[in-house]
């Protein structure tokens, strides 16, 4: 099938080989989806509007200049939009990929944030790619003078991205991705060397289809679309079973209201909200090669959605109208199961409109910092039921400033029960031995386990305080009970249940801080519409704050959710059970 009869968009069938043709060299008449066009084409005529209104904003990144100029580019092209060959986009659009020229560095490399940097350059270049491929199949002669400054822009960056190096797991994809576009466009035999040296090193996938990084926005904006398009370019197949393991598991990651489960991200996203549109175009191309329905499923309901920036899609489509075709029948996703994840030490559980996390699988006791890439999120436990959301519950001791209560791992201990559990030891220390004596008094500065200081920490004897603590996570019918079992020195305790904003808490006090709130006694409720969340026992009036630890404290961190917080509290050597029930 030719490319421009696609563009013109009058075809009802594809002629269309194989999505990979490395794999087979059969050719198949597929018909034309045309609601999912129509979707991309609305929503990319909803975006044309706000770029011309902004696409001279002087703070957008290059790769945003990239990809507001991908928008103009999809609707100028397509025949169904009604910005197809529209002159009026052409000045704009040439203001744009002037900007992409003007602000490349000599070496072929963009500053976005970080400095002459290739991996944040490839997000770039991966668009620019598109830009100029949509732009000589189109082969208007007005637009000529653009493509010369793409082509210009794409020859420069090429041997930048093939020498240069990475910082981040999913870079390694997103650079090899856009050398494969760049090859595709204009070959070169490094940038085909330099793509087989970072897929020599493996993709980090593990068994149960979760990448290196655990994050749910890493996946579905680098590494699987950059996989998908090596594996199309290089006829590389093989690399969409990483692909389709991911979008297996991330089937029970989906919550009924179209987020994403990301508590255990090592990334950004493990304290944020993630939507599931991202995946539209991966859904359809595993859903079209792997005749996969459940995925069929996720993909319309995307669709029927509408939420996101659709219109971004439009331009892969345009590229490859194969992704076009109608897809296989739908079939049910996963709506009724218990989940677990060994290599994130997280379980899913969910009963229709009601779900639930578990996690144990934070990184804090093998390197026990804070820092970028690491899970450090205390939220051990979530649950859903419909609208009602409590997006977390959370343990915080008073214990010598160590913080919330992180389970060292994650351990099944029945159909729908699990066990998280962590001791922590905090050290009094003794005097040096005599034979590590200085009498200078100049000691090591060494780590405490909180703090550093010189007094040369590891060779000193120690006297330890400690606090053992097991949750046991039970489902019980229409909920989950919660069993704390604290043991060790005594002190005190906060139980903090963050319930997402814009519901209606009863049973609780308020307490000084606005959205504090504590359960002192019975149970309390928290209420959507019709769904609602009941909780309880309250445990006594005491207060007790959450102590994000030393970590946080020292540099003015917080810890503290956004939301509607209730607290419970109490006293260890304790055992407490919160039931949580829903309706």
């Amino acid at each position: 099938m030719q490319r421009r009869t696609f563009l013109a968009g009058t075809l009802t069938t594809l002629t269309v080989g194989a999505l990979y043709p490395a794999a087979t060299a059969h050719a198949e008449v597929a018909a034309v989806d045309d609601d999912f066009l129509t979707v991309l084409t609305n929503a990319n005529q909803t975006q044309i509007p706000l770029v011309l209104s902004s696409y001279q904003n002087a703070s957008d990144s290059v790769r945003t200049v990239a990809r507001k100029a991908r928008r103009l580019i999809s609707g100028y092209v397509w025949g169904r939009s009604s910005y197809h060959h529209d002159s009026s986009l052409l000045a704009p659009l040439r203001w744009l990929v002037e900007q992409l020229a003007a602000r490349q560095h000599e070496d072929g490399t963009y500053d976005v944030g970080n400095l002459h940097s290739p991996p944040d350059s490839a997000f770039a270049i991966q668009d620019v790619c598109m830009l100029y491929a949509l732009l000589d199949a189109d082969g208007r002669p007005d637009t000529e003078a653009h493509r010369a400054i793409l082509a210009n822009v794409i020859k420069k960056a090429g041997p930048a991205l093939a020498a240069g190096g990475v910082h981040t797991p999913n870079h390694r994809w997103e650079v090899s991705a856009a050398l494969a576009r760049t090859h595709h466009l204009f070959p070169d035999r490094r940038y085909v060397a330099r793509i087989d040296d970072w897929l020599d090193e493996g993709i980090d996938a593990t068994l149960d289809g979760i990448y290196s990084e655990r994050s749910s926005t890493y996946a579905a904006e680098v590494t699987n679309p950059s996989l998908l398009t090596i594996a199309w370019l290089r006829g590389k197949p093989e690399l969409l079973e990483d692909v389709r393991r991911n979008l297996d598991a991330t089937l029970y990651f989906l919550e009924p209201n179209g987020e994403v489960d990301t508590v255990a991200s090592r990334r950004q996203d493990q304290k944020g909200i993630r939507e599931v549109w991202w995946y539209l175009t991966q859904f359809r191309e595993l859903a079209l090669h792997g005749k996969d329905g459940r995925f069929t499923t996720v993909a319309k309901s995307i669709e029927q959605r509408g939420t996101g920036e659709l219109g971004d899609f439009l331009a892969e489509v345009l590229e490859r109208p194969e992704l076009a075709a109608v897809l296989p029948a739908a079939q049910p996703v996963p709506t009724d199961f218990v989940q677990p994840f060994p290599s994130q030490a997280s379980a899913r559980i969910r009963r229709g409109a009601r779900t639930a996390t578990v996690f144990g699988g934070t990184d804090f006791h093998d390197i026990p910092v804070i820092a970028s890439g690491l899970s450090t999120n205390p939220t051990f436990f979530k649950l859903r039921q419909g609208a009602a959301i409590l997006d977390s519950v959370r343990l915080s001791p008073q214990f010598f400033s160590t913080g919330h209560f992180r389970s060292d791992g994650l351990r099944r201990t029945g159909p729908a029960t699990f066990k998280l559990a962590d001791e922590v030891k905090v050290p009094y220390h003794l005097p040096l031995p005599k034979r590590c004596r200085r009498a200078d008094g100049r000691y090591a500065l060494t780590l405490e386990g909180r703090f550093y200081a010189s007094m040369d920490f590891p060779h000193r004897p120690k006297q330890y305080r400690s606090l053992r603590t097991e949750i046991s996570v039970t489902e019980v019918g229409n909920g989950f009970d919660l069993t704390f079992e604290l043991d060790g020195d005594e002190t005190a305790y906060a139980i903090e249940l963050c319930f997402r904003s814009g519901g209606a808490l009863a049973g609780v006090e308020a307490l000084d801080a606005p959205g504090n709130y504590q359960l002192v006694s019975g149970t309390g409720s928290y209420t959507v519409g019709t769904d609602r969340i009941e909780f309880g026992p309250g445990n006594g009036a005491t207060r007790v704050t959450m102590d994000p630890g030393e970590r946080f404290t020292y540099l003015n961190g917080s810890l503290t959710p956004d939301g509607l917080r209730v607290y419970l509290t109490g006293r260890t050597p304790n055992r407490q059970t919160l039931t949580l029930r829903t309706s």
